[in-house]
């Protein structure tokens, strides 16, 4: 008879806070006390001492009748980054495709539901820029999105399967005028990023086996291959 190895119990007020925290985004910076009572569930008394108790902690501010997150939030997103090996190690990539392409070279990792930009690389002698914001989530219909859906594992949709295929994704639906064009980067078996370039709609293209599109494959490649990811492109298609 084998033994049953049981789970530990779930702390619910870790569980609590960290939903709390949850409830702020980019696009929702500042909540009331009442917004968070009602988003969770929670009576007034017990939101404000939840609320507290992260003040407390450095993980929420208060000020003019709203809620942020606090300072130590932005310790502990650094200290996550810094985690990741393939944002320490991207920047020469990077460059090395703004100066092939001559484009905006975005890198974005997964958040458990969406993309988010954690490094930017701009090419200064573009007349038109376009400004990539590190932080900023974007859509799961994004370039990115698309990349990261089809290779942890989102089922059902043959545009997925298209990008399994090619390794490649491009959308300008996101920002009219905007084009991305993004590829996989690698770690071991898994995807832990996306490398993208970014730029008006006439300057980048998506057409199948075009420059453009082979250079940013081929960068994505050889930055997979420092995370470790053997495999070659070819062997995949």
């Amino acid at each position: 008879m084998s033994a049953r190895v049981s789970e530990p119990p779930v702390n619910q007020s870790v569980e609590r806070a960290a939903r709390m925290l949850e409830l702020f985004s980019v696009d929702e910076p500042e909540l009331t006390l009442s917004q968070i009572t009602s988003r969770m569930g929670f009576t007034k008394a017990t939101a404000h001492r939840y609320a507290t108790a992260l003040r407390r902690a450095g993980l929420m501010r208060a000020g003019n009748g709203a809620y942020t997150l606090g300072p130590r939030i932005v310790e502990l997103a650094a200290a996550a980054l810094a985690g990741l090996g393939v944002i320490r190690i991207a920047d020469p990539y990077m460059r090395r495709l703004v100066g092939e392409t001559g484009q905006t070279a975005v890198l974005s990792v997964w958040d458990g539901e969406a993309p988010v930009v954690v490094r930017v690389a701009e090419n200064p002698e573009r007349l038109v820029r376009i400004v990539v914001t590190v932080g900023a989530r974007l859509p799961r219909d994004s370039a990115q999105g698309k990349v990261f859906r089809a290779f942890i594992g989102e089922d059902g949709d043959p545009d997925l399967e298209q990008v399994r295929r090619n390794q490649l994704a491009a959308n300008a639906v996101v920002v009219e005028g905007v084009t991305a064009l993004a590829a996989p980067v690698f770690q071991g078996e898994e995807i832990v990023a996306t490398l993208a370039l970014v730029g008006t709609s006439p300057s980048i293209e998506t057409e199948p086996g075009s420059a453009m599109g082979a250079a940013l494959q081929d960068v994505a490649v050889a930055l997979s291959t420092e995370l470790g990811f053997v495999r070659s492109r070819e062997e995949t298609q």
